[in-house]
């Protein structure tokens, strides 16, 4: 994967930083994550953030194989 480097504002980084720790993630991932996440809401507004963290969460399982077929009673 190319990597860029850019300026990024302090502050971000210093919370992304902290977010990061809490999360196991290196800075650069979370903000990588941030801008994955704002991306897929600002092109579709009309989603709350639960239901875009779960369907990202679906795809990695997909990804994986971890996903299990849902049963219909």
């Amino acid at each position: 994967m190319a990597t860029t480097s850019i300026r990024l504002d302090q502050e971000l980084i210093a919370k992304a930083t902290i977010k990061a720790k809490a999360l196991s993630r290196t800075t650069s991932k979370q903000i990588e994550h941030w801008a994955k996440v704002g991306a897929i809401m600002e092109e579709n507004p009309e989603l709350s953030y639960e239901f875009v963290k779960q369907a990202i969460m679906a795809k990695a399982e997909k990804e994986i194989g971890q996903l299990e077929s849902y049963q219909f009673d």
